[in-house]
């Protein structure tokens, strides 16, 4: 997927990932990550959010069951916040250490496996924290969101593998991706409608704030890679969409934990 270039030679040599300082972008990355995890945990107000369970309720009187909702842990919240921050350190500082050679050789191939791997888990934390937020604090329902986060990101490595050798792109990855990536922000629209409907109040302005900016950056990495193999403009060079890519999750992830601190872990609730 990168342009070609010629030599003096008149030979068509294809641009390296060394050549493009991704080593220092990665070691920026992980500095920026590292301080933002930091901040939050020395920063942040202690936040407890519940996380519940859902059980079988009997009721002896009419010998009935029913579902009951019980409380399964209080979750530190900066901590959340902070865990997909410092996953994004830890990635880009073995990227740009330990990984370095086998990550260019795999962008010289079109490609790069570590970026879905450390997505499906941050991106995945990240939909957690978001949903928590919303008012979905159900265990099974956050690791169901948690799960088809991390099937999203894990569909845009095999988009990668599959098409790493075709001629003609095969979209069927990116578009299970796609559903899949899609499913969580459904649940959590519906907890939106089902809260303000229940109560008839507004809902947090900032947890809308954050569900519709962060909506729309899963959005841009979806759009990041369609531009990549449709060849558009500057993405016909790969490794000009991998630092979008890396621009994109510093961005994502700084906006959505500085709306969670400023929204509600600098006061107390």
């Amino acid at each position: 997927m990168s342009t070609p270039s010629t030599t003096v030679t008149g030979a068509v040599q294809q641009p390296s990932a060394r050549d493009t300082r991704l080593r220092l972008w990665n070691a920026v990355m992980a500095v920026l990550h590292f301080l933002q995890g930091l901040a939050m945990v020395l920063l942040a107000d202690r936040v407890l959010w519940p996380v519940t369970r859902t059980r079988y309720g009997f009721d002896p009187q009419t010998q009935t069951i029913f579902p009951e909702t019980v409380s399964f842990i209080d979750a530190n919240l900066p901590l959340l916040v902070a865990g997909f921050l410092f996953i994004s350190a830890v990635a880009h500082t073995a990227i740009a250490t330990v990984l370095y050679d086998r990550y260019v050789k795999y962008l010289d191939r079109g490609m790069n496996p570590y970026r879905w791997y450390e997505y499906s888990v941050s991106a995945s934390l990240m939909i957690v924290v978001i949903a928590m937020l919303a008012g979905v604090w159900d265990l099974g329902t956050l690791a169901a969101l948690f799960g088809l986060i991390a099937v999203m990101n894990l569909a845009g490595l095999l988009m990668e593998q599959r098409n790493e050798s075709t001629d003609d792109t095969d979209w069927t990855p990116y578009w299970v991706g796609t559903l899949a990536g899609l499913v969580p922000w459904v649940v959590i629209a519906i907890t939106f409608v089902g809260t303000v409907t229940a109560s008839g109040s507004e809902f947090p302005e900032f947890v809308i704030y954050i569900y519709v900016s962060i909506f729309i950056f899963f959005n841009l990495f979806a759009l990041n890679m369609a531009l990549q193999y449709l060849e558009v403009s500057r993405w016909t060079n790969y490794l000009f969409g991998e630092k979008v890519y890396i621009l994109l999750s510093l961005v994502a992830k700084s906006a959505l934990a500085w709306q969670v601190y400023f929204g509600t872990l600098n006061s107390p609730i």
